[in-house]
């Protein structure tokens, strides 16, 4: 179908065409629709009115155009502020001496900001080594107290383990600190006099001038030999005086074994002198607080003379203990025997005396030769318990008689509770 086209009549002419040009026809395919068609464009020229055919040119397009682009302008206000509020473009031509103003410029500031990070971090270090400082220094405080007090911790259980040594052995105690640490004047305080020092070494038996020798040299030889007799043994007053140093009632009680260390060894000859002196004072005193006619009568007369011959008997004894020369064949069973009479089992006592004195042997008075032929197992006859010690000499006869008497006093002055312990 081909588009509808505009025609004038011959005869006459609008009256507008004559002062503007017609606008240009357009070939309208007949499916587009209407929408898509030019405005301005007239489908049916003769339906139009004249004067609006007229006023449709190319001016009056424009203008409404224009005025509808000022429309949207002006309705985008706010859009037209921020634009407004915008930063201006930088410039596009710049002088190079601003351009290296600005480098240094931006320099500086890098080089003040990395000072600036480096104190900083240098501030931050110090503070972190006098923290990580203080912190050392409390440790060695600590340490340092620490130390001192396991010093004098340990200088105290010395001191009281010297004590306990020296109490065992019977030699004097230590002197106090207070004694031992004296000042200069102290010592000067000290000084004796010429006469005084010359007297008292004529006491002391010593010569009371050397040759070359001044009143110092002279004070100070006194004063060797009055420490010199101090540190001697002193002899302790008892039934059997000795040089062992007895020992309270408390630490009497004497183990079941012999020790093996030295120290416990001299403590224990302690014990036993403290004990058979303990014993036969006890004795003495019994015997001294009976009746005087049965003290004068014969068997009052004969418990004494016992007495006084046991304590002479183990005088022997006392000095082996003082020498520490006593065999371990005799001291095991003499410690056997005064610690079950401490328990009270007299009877065990008794069986540990046997033992000592009369020992295992077959023959106990001395048999040698048993048969005319030689045999193996002859020499076990005089070894170990078989051996009597009673025939030993006649010394240790008499002193294990007198532990045998002691054993029996002992049993009267101290009776078991348990009847069976009762010595026959």
């Amino acid at each position: 179908m081909r588009p509808a086209r505009a025609f004038f009549p011959s005869n006459s002419l609008p009256p507008a065409i004559s002062l503007h040009p017609a606008p240009p026809f357009y070939s309208i395919h007949p499916r587009q629709p209407v929408s898509n068609r030019h405005p301005s464009y007239c489908d049916n020229y003769e339906s139009l009115a004249p004067k609006d055919c007229a006023t449709m040119d190319f001016a009056a397009l424009m203008s409404k155009e224009i005025s509808k682009a000022k429309g949207n302008s002006k309705s985008s206000g706010p859009g037209k502020d921020k634009d407004k509020d915008a930063p201006e473009p930088s410039k596009k031509y710049m002088r190079r001496a601003d351009i290296e103003a600005a480098r240094v410029a931006a320099y500086h500031e890098e080089q003040e900001r990395a000072q600036r990070e480096r104190e900083e971090r240098q501030a931050n270090k110090r503070k972190l080594e006098d923290e990580e400082a203080e912190r050392k220094r409390e440790r060695e405080d600590k340490r340092r107290k620490l130390a001192e007090e396991s010093k004098k911790r340990r200088d105290k259980e010395e001191e009281a383990a010297e004590r306990e040594r020296r109490r065992k052995l019977g030699l004097p105690d230590l002197p106090s600190k207070s004694e031992t640490k004296k000042t200069p004047d102290d010592a000067e305080e000290e000084d004796i006099e010429e006469g005084d020092l010359v007297e008292k070494l004529r006491q002391l038996d010593e010569p009371i001038r050397l040759f070359g020798e001044d009143h110092r040299a002279r004070l100070r030889r006194y004063r060797r030999l009055v420490q010199r007799a101090a540190a001697k043994q002193k002899i302790t007053d008892g039934p059997i005086p000795t040089t062992l140093e007895p020992v309270p009632g408390a630490q009497m009680i004497i183990p079941g074994k012999v020790p093996k260390e030295q120290e416990d060894r001299l403590f224990l000859y302690r014990q036993l002198g403290s004990y058979f002196n303990m014993v036969l004072s006890e004795w003495e005193v019994a015997l001294a607080k009976r009746d005087v006619s049965v003290r004068q009568s014969f068997q009052g007369k004969q418990a004494y003379n016992a007495m006084l011959q046991s304590r002479e008997n183990m005088k022997p004894l006392f000095r082996r203990l003082e020498k520490k020369d006593l065999d371990d064949g005799l001291l095991e069973p003499i410690v056997e025997i005064v610690h079950k009479a401490q328990q009270r089992k007299y009877v065990d006592a008794n069986d540990a005396y046997l033992r000592v004195s009369i020992g295992k042997a077959a023959w106990p008075i001395g048999v040698t030769m048993v048969g005319i032929h030689e045999r193996s197992a002859r020499e076990k006859l005089h070894t170990g318990d078989q051996q009597a010690h009673i025939l030993s000499d006649e010394a240790t006869r008499k002193y294990l008689q007198s532990i045998k008497r002691l054993l029996s006093f002992a049993q009267v002055r101290w009776p078991p509770e348990d009847q069976l312990q009762i010595m026959g």
